[in-house]
């Protein structure tokens, strides 16, 4: 089943543990953190005191996705946090194979993710070996309720079809314009797991759980 992933950056900050609490229900869902710095994307959200609790609201996994220049700074600080999964930028690191044997020590999976212009080529094979998961970012990262970028599906045909003649096995996450109008395509060219984020909490908080099963009744 393809995990579909509700992106905390949309939900109502004010009423967050209600906003979380309406997932309880779900099945195979992981929650998405967007952490941003202001630096290495224009925008800032949510810091370690709010990652450092949200365990002790759901039982779902944290899917901490670094939009940031420092990435093992947050390796470092956040190694308590219970986080999942842990995703950082292949653009803001001249050491990634480092950072994602580092991040393994701490994180049960480590992510490594590419910006739009960033072609599939720049993940060697020694990156795509050892990532749990690689993300394909299909808006700008910063901000929420961009438009999905077409080009993206060339990039998870390339991931997906890199994963099977090379014997990988990372997760094809996408992030960015997912709706129940792509979602049947991503799946079909190989994305194993969606982010969302407006798709699902512009909808009454009651049909969440339905939101997240329209993502995947595209794909029977």
């Amino acid at each position: 089943m393809t995990i579909i992933a509700p992106s905390i950056l949309s939900c109502d900050f004010l009423n967050i543990e209600p906003e979380l609490r309406a997932f309880d229900s779900c099945n195979n869902i992981w929650l998405h953190l967007d952490i941003m710095d202001a630096h290495f994307v224009p925008n800032l959200t949510f810091g370690q005191p709010v990652m450092k609790n949200m365990h002790k609201i759901t039982s779902h996994p944290l899917d901490a996705h670094f939009m940031v220049s420092d990435p093992e700074f947050f390796i470092d600080t956040c190694k308590d946090f219970h986080l999942h999964n842990f995703t950082f930028h292949i653009e803001a690191t001249t050491k990634p194979v480092e950072l994602l044997k580092k991040g393994k020590q701490f994180f049960p999976s480590m992510g490594i993710s590419i910006k739009p212009k960033t072609p599939v080529s720049s993940l060697t094979d020694e990156i795509l070996k050892i990532s749990d998961l690689v993300l394909v970012m299909s808006v700008e990262p910063g901000f929420g309720g961009q438009s999905f970028i077409e080009e993206s599906y060339n990039k998870i045909k390339e991931l997906e079809n890199l994963r099977k003649t090379r014997g990988y096995h990372y997760q094809i996450q996408v992030d960015g314009g997912v709706s129940d109008q792509n979602a049947g395509k991503l799946i079909e060219c190989g994305t194993d797991n969606l982010v969302a984020g407006s798709y699902i909490f512009n909808a009454n908080q009651q049909k969440y759980p339905q939101m997240i099963d329209s993502l995947r009744q595209k794909n029977h």
